[in-house]
């Protein structure tokens, strides 16, 4: 079969992920609510949910319509394809809003079901929270494969297949790649700021001030703390990998131009990397029913088999996959004068980097785990150094943070180096999709935990029976492991996808190499590596001035409200998701227009060879200060947790309980966490891939404007 009529296979493998995730929400809405209480408290959350989702998306859709006419009236290539990037950009964004809105319905529907399952079972609860996250993993997939394999399908019977028409059709395909990142950053900024805002106020004066336990219903600032989980880890999360996952294919597609076998009409390998999306899907959906437990049993277990299974599978496909689209005789890479290369890239070498990509994500993910977990030795170092106070907990933490960037920086680097010798750089955009080929069941595993969380909330809510919140606990804890291992995932793909989109941009704005010699050059890195912190510091200042707003009004209450710590009144939730809202939607447009403006106005003033060092900094610094802000935060974190439940037991047999002075220092160095790991960190790696797709699309207009820019001219 031409490879060309293959690509429609893409959009039907979408279309199969969407009917899955359509079948898991009816499932789920099929099961039980619980009592009356519990969908109260379920509602609150909801509707605290998708209000801010509205106000997000109406700010949201602002902005996509002034990029929209930008886009639109700036003539790239001169080739009048600036409408087509438009529009694609337009379906982009709206793609990956949609995921999101479909992804916050069915895990607002799925929290109370969870609670109510957990009242039979460990693995009724597992069966519902995983199936919500479910719908959410395949929403993603199945919106990004549709709205790329169908624009690549409609652009091609435009442009034709020639070289000079697949490189049109390619350009055109960046902008929905930039529509999917822009909202991305939003999604994840907006949905740090709300959620954290809303965790740190509920735990400075709920818990170690006013001495409640964790979702205590007299608490004004829980709903919010539960909406939060689901607009920063569901939506958020969701806008992410998006976001990632059309980034590595469209990276792929644009890198696999410089083949020589593509101008001979063998289209196989910009193909390649959307059939590689499309079985990831059914890897993917087939992973998902491997997810099972047993009361007592572990639900890591579970959780493992279908996502490391789907991996498995996915790496033996890969190269079936290859196989038959590969050009016999391998391909040969076009230099840049023109002419082929020596050594032709063969078939079994494309999926040997793509398996080199699963195992670079999975190494990361489990690094990352080490680092994050309870009973590892960097958590109870931190746990350990509670006893004497918060400023040893918070040096404690900053210290693993920093050291736990070594490994997953020398696998990622190691990764670069091997998928490059084995395939070049397509490889390394092949590994990085690799990495993120099972999106499906990875984010259903990642959404699963904010599920959990929310069903633990409406558990001690709803004043459940022990056993039920110990159930939720259980769930939740994992919960805990998965987001680590999720953001390690992310983190890797972000270095990896960001090498790929930096070669295809170089590739689109005629620059074959970066000389550091060059003091544009050079000042571009240091611009470049500065605004990761630039951008950290807005986010966690938005956190902090949200955070104080959200203390203040709790205190409030607790002094203003009569019989509300007593337990004899009902709290005044509704201003605190206000709260966490209104601060969420402010603050998150100027780092936001920061990340899509920068490039844009480096390049044109001093060209694409200095936007080249200034996206070279901004990777760097970027992936490294996201490890260290993840890592430490999840430390501080399971330093908190552990804590809870019969205590710590340290090195000189002495048990530090909850409650205790050990453990509210614990809980400071957990608040100071918060907008490091579901903040700032996250956001990082969408910033570093945003940067990367916006230099990607205007590289051509970089072309015309000269290869040093305004600043060139003017001298």
């Amino acid at each position: 079969m031409n490879p060309s009529q293959l690509a429609y296979a893409v959009p039907a493998a979408g279309a199969l992920a969407l009917a899955y995730a359509f079948w898991k929400a009816s499932w789920v809405r099929a099961q039980p609510a619980g009592n009356e209480k519990m969908q109260e408290i379920a509602l609150l959350i909801k509707q605290g949910a998708m209000a801010f989702l509205g106000r997000e998306y109406k700010v949201l859709a602002i902005f996509v319509a002034i990029v929209a006419v930008l886009l639109g009236v700036t003539n790239m290539s001169g080739e009048n394809q600036s409408p087509l990037i438009a529009a694609a950009f337009v379906l982009g964004a709206f793609a990956s809003g949609l995921a999101g809105y479909f992804g916050m319905r069915i895990a607002t529907d799925a929290n109370v079901r969870t609670t109510q399952a957990a009242t039979i079972g460990l693995p009724q609860a597992l069966d519902v929270a995983f199936s919500g996250g479910a719908v959410m993993g395949m929403s993603v997939v199945g919106l990004a494969t549709i709205g790329l394999g169908g624009c690549y399908i409609v652009f091609s019977s435009v442009f034709g297949s020639d070289v000079n028409g697949l490189a049109t059709n390619l350009s055109v395909l960046t902008g929905f790649s930039m529509g999917a990142s822009s909202i991305a950053l939003f999604a994840r900024v907006g949905g740090g700021i709300y959620t954290k805002a809303a965790d740190v106020g509920a735990d400075l004066v709920g818990k170690v001030e006013s001495g409640l336990p964790e979702d205590d219903p007299r608490n004004p600032a829980v709903i919010a703390d539960n909406v939060g989980d689901n607009v920063g880890d569901v939506a958020g999360m969701g806008a992410d990998l998006f976001e990632s996952f059309v980034g590595a294919i469209v990276g792929a597609m644009v890198l696999a131009i410089s083949y020589a076998e593509v101008g001979k009409g063998n289209l196989g390998p910009v193909v390649l990397p959307m059939l590689v999306a499309a079985a990831g899907i059914l890897c993917s959906i087939v992973g998902t029913f491997f997810v099972k437990t047993r009361e007592g049993g572990n639900p890591q277990v579970a959780l493992d088999t279908g996502a490391f299974g789907a991996a498995g599978v996915m790496a033996l496909a890969t190269f079936g996959i290859a196989k038959f689209l590969w050009p016999e005789g391998g391909a040969h890479v076009v230099d840049a004068s023109g002419n082929p290369g020596a050594d032709a890239i063969l078939w079994w070498q494309v999926g040997v980097a793509t398996v080199v990509g699963l195992a670079t994500g999975v190494a990361v993910g489990m690094i990352t785990s080490y680092y994050c977990s309870m009973g590892k030795r960097p958590v109870n170092s931190i746990v350990e150094q509670s006893r004497t106070g918060t400023a040893t907990n918070i040096i404690a933490g900053l210290a693993i943070g920093m050291s736990s960037t070594a490994w997953p920086i020398i696998v990622i680097a190691t990764g670069v180096l091997v998928s490059n010798e084995v395939a070049g750089l397509y490889g390394v955009a092949i590994a990085a999709l690799g990495m993120l080929s099972t999106t499906g069941i990875q984010l259903a595993v990642d959404a699963y935990g904010p599920i959990a969380d929310n069903a633990g909330g409406i558990a001690e809510m709803s004043h459940q029976p022990p056993h039920v919140r110990e159930r939720t606990d259980k769930l939740d804890a994992v919960g805990n492991t998965t987001a680590a291992i999720g953001k390690g995932f992310a983190i890797g793909s972000a270095a990896m996808t960001a090498l790929a989109l930096f070669a295809a941009f170089m590739q689109q704005a005629k620059i074959t190499s970066i000389d550091l010699a060059k003091p544009e050059v050079m000042a571009g890195c240091f611009i470049g590596g500065m605004l990761p912190f630039l951008f950290s510091s807005m986010a966690m200042s938005a956190v902090g001035e949200a955070a104080m707003d959200m203390i203040v009004e709790v205190r409030r209450q607790f002094r203003e409200i009569p019989g509300l710590l007593e337990g004899t009144a009902l709290p005044d939730t509704a201003r605190c998701v206000d709260i966490s809202t209104a601060a969420a939607i402010k603050k998150m447009v100027v780092p936001g227009a920061m990340a899509i403006i920068s490039p844009v106005a480096f390049g044109i003033v001093f060209g694409a060879e200095a936007l080249g060092g200034m996206l070279a900094g901004c990777t760097v610094s970027g992936v490294l200060l996201a490890i260290f802000m993840s890592n430490a935060g999840g430390a501080w974190d399971n330093a908190k947790k552990s804590f809870e439940g019969e205590g710590y037991k340290m090195p000189d047999g002495q048990f530090h309980k909850k409650g205790s002075p050990t453990h509210q220092a614990a809980v400071v160095g957990d608040t100071v966490g918060d907008p490091f790991k579901d903040t700032a960190g996250p956001s990082l790696n969408i910033l570093v891939k945003l940067m990367s797709v916006v230099a990607l699309v205007i590289g051509p207009l970089l072309v015309k404007v000269g290869p040093s820019g305004l600043f060139g001219l003017l001298r």
